[in-house]
C-alpha cells in the first residue's frame, strides 16, 4: 500500500512538473509573440508617422497654392479631403468655410459638412449653429436629400420649447421646395407623415379612456393634419404615387373622398406624361444637358411654374457651370414668377457659378433696380462684376452701360444740381478712364471703339442738363480717338446739333465732315447741300457746292487710282493664273506621252517572250501590226470612254468636246437651257428630272459631258410641248446642292445673233448693297441674320466659284433705299468671324467689251481677251498684207461662246475679182 501510494505520489509529482514545465514554455511563446508584437506595433507607428508627415506637406502645399490663387476649385476639393483624413477639426472646419464663401457647395460637400456638425454638437448641443448651417446649405442648389436631412435634423429637437413646431415649418418648406421632384419627391412627403402619425400617437388616449373634450379636439385637430397631407400629396404627379394612394385607402376609416380621387387620376396622368422625360434622365450620362432642356421645353408649355421652377432646379444642380441654363431660368423667374427673394437669390446664385458671364452680372443690376434694392447693394453688386474677369473687352462696356443706366434713371433734372448728378457724372469719367486703363492694357484693344458711352454722355448733357459746351467738348475727344473718318459720326453729331444746338454749329460740324470723312463722303455733302438749301444764304450755299465739288472731285480721282491698281493686279494674277495652267497641261501631256510608251513597250515585251523562237522572222510584221493594234487600243478607249459617259441619244460617242457643246435638240421651241450647275453633281440627269417634272412631260434630258466623261455643269431639257417652256423658266435661280440653276430659252444663236440671255442691270441699285471681304466660312443664314437688324431683307446672294467656292462677295437686297443707306452706314468696316468687310450702295461696272459699229478699238480700255489671249495680240498674229489689201468692212469679227469666228464674211454680188494689174497698183501706190 505504501509502496504504491508513493508510486501514486511519484506520478503526481512528475504530472506537476509536466504541467509547470508546460507553464513555463506557454509563458515563453507569450513573451515571444508579445516582443514581437511589439516590434509590429513599432513599425506600424514608424509608417503611419511617415503618412501623417506626407499630408501635412501636402496640405501645407496646398493651403500655399490657395493662398496664390484663391479660386482653384479643385485644390479646394483636396485639401478638404486631407483635413478630413487627418481629423484636423478646426482646420477642416475653415477650410470648408473659405470655400463655401468662394463657390456653391455641391450636394455631397454639404452632406458630409453637416453630418461632422451634427456628430459634434451630440456632446456639445448647438442646434442652432447646424441650423443655421442648413440655411446655407439650402440656398446653393435645390437638393432633396439636404432638405430630407434638416426636416430629420430637426425632429431630434421636438423636445425643447417650440421644437414641435419649428420641425413642422421646416417640413412645410421642404414640401414647398422639393415636393413636386417627381423621382425624390415622395421620400420628403413620406418622412413629413411619419412625423404627424408619431404626434398623432402622442395625443391618442389609452384604450378604456374616455378624452376630454381638449383631448378630443386635439386629435382631431392631429388628425386632419395627416389627411392633408394624404390629399396634397395625391395632388402632386410621383413616381409610385398607387402605393401611397393604396395606403391612404388603408389608413382612412371614412374611404378616400370622391375630390381626392379626381385629383389623384390628374396626377396620375401627368405623371404618365413625365415618366418618359424621367426615363431618358435616368439612361443618360450625366451632365445630361440635352435631355433636360427638353424635359423643361415640354414643362414650359404645360406652364405649372411649381414643376417648372423645380425642373430648372434639377437641370442646375447637374449643370451649374452652363451659363445659357442660369439664364433661361433667370429670365423665367423674371418675366413670369416675378416673386422677389426667389429672382434674386436665382441671380446671386448664377453669378456665383458663372461669374464671367457678363449678361448674368447684368441681368442682376437690373433685377435688383426692378425689386428696389438698396442702392448700395447694387453699387456692391456691379463692383463684384467689374472684378469678376468677363472674356471680352466689349464685356466690360455693356455692363458699364447697365450701370451707367440705373445711375441716369436716380436722378432728378429737374434740380440744377443734385448728389445723383454728380454720382452720374463721376462714373462716366471714371468709366473713360477704366476702358482706357484696365481694358485696353488687359486687352491690348479699345472695348468700345465708337465711344458708345461717350456718346450717351453727350446726350444726356444736351438733353437734360441743357449743357452743349459740355456735350460738345465730348463729341471733339469722340472724333480725336479715329472716328473723324466716319460719316455716321459725323451725322450724330449733326443730329445733336440740330436738336439741341444752333445753325452756327450745325453748318461748322457738317463741313468738317465734308472735310474729314473718307467712307462715305457723297452722303455728308448731300446733307450739306440740303442744310444750306433750307437754312442759308446764297453765299452759304455757294461755298458749300464749291467745298463739295472740290471734294468729290479729289475723292473720285483717288478712287480711280485705286481701280487702277487693282485692275493691274487683276491682270497679273490672271497672267499668272494662264501661265501656271499652260505648265500644268505641258506635264499632263508629257506623263500621256510616257504612259504611252511605257504600255507599249510593255506589250512589245509580252510578245517577244511569247514568240521567241519567231523573233527574226516576224519582226516587220510585228512591228507593222503593233502599231495598228495600238491604233484600235486607243481608239476604243477612246470610243468606251466616251460611250460611258455621254448622255443618252448620243450617236458619236467618240466625238469631241466642241461637238457635244452643241447637241442638236428636235425643236428649240419646246427646250430650255440649264446652266451653273456644279461639276461635281451625281446623276444630273434623275435629279433634273424630278425638278423639271412638274413644269410637264418631258421627252428627253441631254447633260453634256466631256470627252474624258466628267460633267460640264449644264444640260438641256426637251418637253414634250412648248407649253411647259414658262414653267421650267420659272425654276430659275433655283438652288440645286448649294448652287443657284440659271435656267434659260433655248435659242439657236445662228438664226438669232443678237439674243441675249442674261441682262445685267449696269446701273446703282439702290435698295442693293454689295458687300466684299467676307470669310469664305460666312453662310446665307448669318450674313441675313446680321442684315436684318438694319431693316427687311429680301434676298441674300453670296457669289461663289462655278466650283461653289465662295469669293468672299455678296449682294444683299432690302425692302427700301432708306434700309441700304443705313446699312451701309453702320456694317461697314465692321468684323465677321474676324474679318473686316466692306459695304457699298451696289453700282455693276458695265459688261460691254465688244468694238463699236464701224471701229476698230473696243469701247473698254483692255482689249478682249477673247480676240488676242491674255498677253494681248502676239507676234505671229501681226498682218503681212499690206493696209490697202485689208477689207474696210465695218463687220468686227464676232465673237461667240468664247472663241472668235474664222468664217469670212460672205463675197457681196457686185464684188470683182482683183486683177494681176489691179495688185500691182496697190502695192506700187504704198
Amino acid at each position: 500500500m505504501a509502496a504504491s501510494g508513493n508510486a501514486e505520489q511519484t506520478q503526481l509529482q512528475d504530472m506537476e512538473e509536466e504541467d509547470a514545465g508546460m507553464e513555463e514554455r506557454e509563458m515563453e511563446s507569450e513573451e515571444e509573440q508579445d516582443g514581437m508584437g511589439a516590434e509590429n506595433t513599432d513599425d506600424e507607428e514608424d509608417d503611419s508617422s511617415e503618412d501623417e508627415k506626407e499630408n501635412e506637406a501636402e496640405i501645407q502645399r496646398l493651403e500655399e497654392q490657395l493662398s496664390i490663387n484663391a479660386f482653384d476649385y479643385n485644390c479646394h476639393v483636396d485639401l478638404i479631403k486631407l483635413l478630413k483624413q487627418e481629423g484636423e477639426l478646426d482646420r477642416l472646419r475653415k477650410a470648408r468655410q473659405k470655400m463655401s464663401e468662394l463657390f456653391p457647395l455641391t450636394e455631397e460637400i454639404w452632406l458630409d459638412w453637416l453630418k461632422d456638425e451634427i456628430r459634434l454638437t451630440e456632446e456639445e448641443p448647438n442646434r442652432e449653429k447646424v441650423y443655421e448651417l442648413f440655411e446655407r446649405a439650402v440656398k446653393d442648389y435645390i437638393c432633396p436629400d439636404i432638405w430630407l436631412e434638416y426636416a430629420q435634423y430637426s425632429i431630434g429637437g421636438m423636445g425643447s420649447p417650440g421644437g414641435i413646431d419649428t420641425a413642422r415649418s421646416i417640413f412645410e418648406r421642404s414640401v414647398t421646395a422639393v415636393g413636386v421632384h417627381m423621382t425624390k419627391g415622395q421620400t420628403v412627403w413620406e418622412a413629413y407623415r411619419e412625423f404627424e402619425n408619431a404626434i398623432l400617437s402622442t395625443v391618442q388616449p389609452p384604450p378604456g379612456r374616455i378624452p376630454s373634450r381638449e383631448e378630443q379636439e386635439l386629435l382631431k385637430t392631429q388628425l386632419e393634419r395627416v389627411h392633408a397631407l394624404f390629399r396634397r400629396q395625391l395632388a402632386v404627379p410621383l413616381m409610385d404615387m398607387e402605393a401611397t394612394y393604396a395606403e391612404y385607402e388603408e389608413w382612412s376609416e371614412q374611404g378616400v373622398p370622391e375630390t381626392v380621387v379626381h385629383q389623384y387620376k390628374k396626377a396620375l396622368q401627368q405623371m404618365e406624361k413625365c415618366k418618359p422625360f424621367e426615363e431618358s434622365l435616368l439612361a443618360a450620362e450625366p451632365p445630361k444637358l440635352a435631355e433636360y432642356q427638353t424635359y423643361i421645353d415640354f414643362e414650359m408649355k404645360e406652364g405649372d411654374p411649381a414643376r417648372i421652377q423645380i425642373t430648372f432646379e434639377r437641370a442646375l444642380a447637374e449643370n451649374c457651370l452652363v451659363p445659357d441654363m442660369w439664364t433661361k431660368c433667370t429670365q423665367y423667374l423674371d418675366r413670369q414668377l416675378k416673386v422677389k427673394d426667389l429672382v434674386l437669390s436665382t441671380h446671386e446664385r448664377g453669378v456665383r457659378n458663372c461669374p464671367w458671364t457678363m449678361g448674368l452680372w447684368k441681368s442682376y443690376v437690373l433685377a435688383l433696380e426692378r425689386h428696389g434694392a438698396d442702392h448700395h447693394t447694387v453699387s456692391d453688386v456691379f463692383e463684384k462684376a467689374l472684378n469678376a474677369g468677363f472674356i471680352q473687352a466689349t464685356d466690360y462696356v455693356e455692363i458699364w452701360q447697365t450701370f451707367l443706366d440705373y445711375l441716369r434713371r436716380r436722378v432728378d433734372f429737374s434740380e440744377e444740381s443734385s448728389k445723383e448728378l454728380e454720382e452720374l457724372r463721376g462714373a462716366f469719367s471714371r468709366s473713360l478712364d477704366y476702358m482706357k486703363q484696365d481694358v485696353e492694357e488687359r486687352f491690348g484693344e479699345s472695348g468700345d471703339p465708337s465711344c458708345i458711352i461717350m456718346q450717351i454722355w453727350a446726350r444726356i448733357e444736351a438733353l437734360h442738363c441743357k449743357n452743349m459746351q459740355k456735350a460738345r467738348e465730348l463729341w471733339d475727344n469722340i472724333m480725336t480717338r479715329g472716328n473723324a473718318k466716319y460719316a455716321n459720326m459725323w451725322l450724330e453729331y449733326y443730329n445733336l446739333e440740330r436738336s439741341y444746338g444752333d445753325t452756327v454749329h450745325c453748318r461748322k460740324a457738317l463741313h468738317r465732315a465734308v472735310q474729314c470723312t473718307s467712307d462715305y463722303p457723297e452722303h455728308v455733302c448731300d446733307v450739306l447741300v440740303t442744310f444750306e438749301r433750307v437754312e442759308g444764304s446764297l453765299e452759304d450755299w455757294d461755298a458749300a457746292v464749291q467745298k463739295t465739288e472740290t471734294r468729290l472731285n479729289k475723292i473720285n480721282e483717288q478712287r480711280a487710282k485705286a481701280a487702277e491698281k487693282e485692275a493691274n493686279l487683276a491682270r497679273q494674277e490672271e497672267g499668272r493664273g494662264d501661265q501656271r495652267r499652260k505648265v500644268k497641261l505641258d506635264k499632263k501631256a508629257q506623263k500621256k506621252v510616257q504612259k504611252g510608251s511605257r504600255a507599249g513597250e510593255k506589250r512589245k515585251a509580252e510578245r517577244d517572250g511569247h514568240h521567241d523562237d519567231w523573233k527574226e522572222e516576224m519582226v516587220p510584221k510585228r512591228h507593222r501590226g503593233e502599231g495598228d493594234h495600238a491604233k484600235e487600243e486607243c481608239m476604243e478607249t477612246e470610243a468606251g470612254l466616251s460611250g460611258r459617259s455621254a448622255p443618252p441619244g448620243s450617236k458619236k460617242p467618240q466625238h469631241s468636246a466642241k461637238e457635244d457643246d452643241k447637241p442638236e435638240l428636235r425643236n428649240d421651241n419646246s427646250s430650255v437651257f440649264i446652266s451653273n450647275l456644279a461639276y461635281t453633281l451625281e446623276e444630273p440627269e434623275a435629279k433634273l428630272r424630278t425638278l423639271f417634272e412638274t413644269c410637264g412631260p418631258i421627252e428627253q434630258i441631254r447633260p453634256v459631258f466631256s470627252n474624258k466623261g466628267s460633267f460640264k455643269g449644264y444640260c438641256y431639257v426637251q418637253f414634250e410641248s412648248p407649253v411647259s417652256v414658262p414653267e421650267g423658266l420659272k425654276l430659275d435661280r433655283r438652288e440645286i446642292e448649294g448652287r443657284p440653276m440659271f435656267v434659260s430659252p433655248c435659242v439657236d444663236k445662228n438664226r438669232n445673233p443678237d439674243f441675249k440671255v442674261f441682262k445685267y442691270n449696269t446701273s446703282v441699285e439702290k435698295q442693293k448693297i454689295f458687300i466684299s471681304g467676307l470669310p469664305f466660312s460666312c453662310t446665307k443664314e448669318q450674313l441675313e441674320e446680321i442684315s436684318r437688324n438694319h431693316g427687311t431683307v429680301k434676298d441674300v446672294r453670296l457669289v461663289t466659284y462655278r466650283s461653289g467656292k465662295p469669293k468672299g462677295l455678296a449682294y444683299v437686297e432690302f425692302a427700301s433705299e432708306a434700309h441700304a443707306s443705313e446699312a451701309v452706314l453702320k456694317m461697314n468696316d465692321t468684323e465677321i468671324d474676324g474679318s473686316k468687310i466692306s459695304v457699298a450702295i451696289s453700282n455693276p461696272p458695265s459688261r460691254n467689251t465688244t468694238a463699236k459699229a464701224g471701229s476698230g478699238k473696243p469701247t473698254s480700255d483692255l482689249m478682249p481677251r477673247q480676240l488676242y489671249g491674255s498677253r494681248g495680240r502676239g507676234r505671229t498674229q501681226l498682218s503681212l498684207l499690206p493696209r490697202s489689201l485689208h477689207r474696210q468692212s465695218g463687220l468686227a469679227g464676232k465673237v461667240e461662246n468664247g472663241t472668235a469666228a474664222t468664217e469670212p464674211p460672205p463675197a457681196a454680188e457686185d464684188d470683182k475679182p482683183l486683177s494681176n494689174s489691179d495688185f500691182a497698183r496697190m502695192l506700187l501706190s504704198k
